[in-house]
């Protein structure tokens, strides 16, 4: 469990529990578009709140499952804004509705789907446990019942809108966070070849003694994928991604 699943996890537990007793809390927290000038403290608060016990555990369940290996990727605190920004984007679009009152965390866990098929695209999600469906392909047909539940009015008391507008900022943000890393990437003076081997070398042994055990299945399989290729080709041999990851998990160990 990462440190900002973990506190959502609470977080949105505790709130529910507390909306269970003080029902006025959804009234006051709840999104309703048309109302936003007022009240703009909901396109944040209205994520922390649902409509019931089911509600809850359907989207904490998909925070659990998806959310720790996407902050591991991502690092806690642009993991953290990249949900917040998620959820905000899920309030924007919901003005498609602007007269509904919105709570879920639907639109921020929408676009941590995303995230996840983003970087992981062919891992097999079960569905039920027992179905199996590529983590890209359970993002597109999100994406197509959004779309298309959205524009055909269902009236199944779901916020379309809200999870497509998830799926959206999910997608931009990351796009956009990318191509930041990418602009930060500073060329420096070449090392001296013997320094860089030295550096290369450490960096080597200090993944090789990640301790596998402490680490998800699916992060211990990654680890050992890359310290192969690291071993074979060199520690150069690896993107910026790809050590940087290895550096967290080292860092977790």
């Amino acid at each position: 469990m990462t440190p900002w699943v973990q506190r959502l996890l609470l977080t949105n537990v505790v709130v529910f529990l507390f909306s269970m007793v003080f029902r006025a809390l959804i009234v006051d927290f709840a999104l309703v578009p048309m109302a936003i000038l007022y009240r703009p403290w909901t396109l944040v608060t209205y994520m922390f709140l649902h409509g019931g016990f089911g509600h809850l555990f359907l989207n904490m369940l998909m925070l659990f499952f998806f959310g720790p290996r996407l902050e591991e990727r991502l690092g806690s605190r642009t993991f953290i804004w990249f949900y917040l920004a998620c959820g905000v984007g899920g309030a924007i679009l919901s003005f498609a509705t602007p007269y509904a009152m919105i709570v879920g965390a639907s639109g921020a866990i929408f676009g941590v789907v995303v995230g996840f098929a983003r970087y992981w695209p062919r891992e097999n999600i079960y569905i039920w446990g027992v179905l199996p469906i590529q983590a890209r392909v359970l993002a597109i047909f999100m994406v197509a019942i959004s779309l298309f539940a959205g524009f055909a009015g269902a009236q199944d008391g779901v916020a379309h809108f809200a999870h497509l507008g998830g799926l959206v900022a999910g997608w931009l943000f990351l796009r956009i966070w990318e191509r930041q890393r990418q602009r930060r990437v500073v060329k420096q003076p070449a090392r001296p070849r013997k320094v860089s081997i030295v550096v290369d070398l450490e960096s080597l042994e200090r993944w090789k003694s990640i301790p596998r055990e402490r680490l998800h299945e699916i992060n211990r399989e990654e680890v050992d994928k890359l310290v192969r290729k690291a071993n074979q080709s060199g520690a150069r041999s690896l993107t910026t991604d790809e050590r940087e990851f290895l550096d967290r998990m080292s860092e977790s160990g």
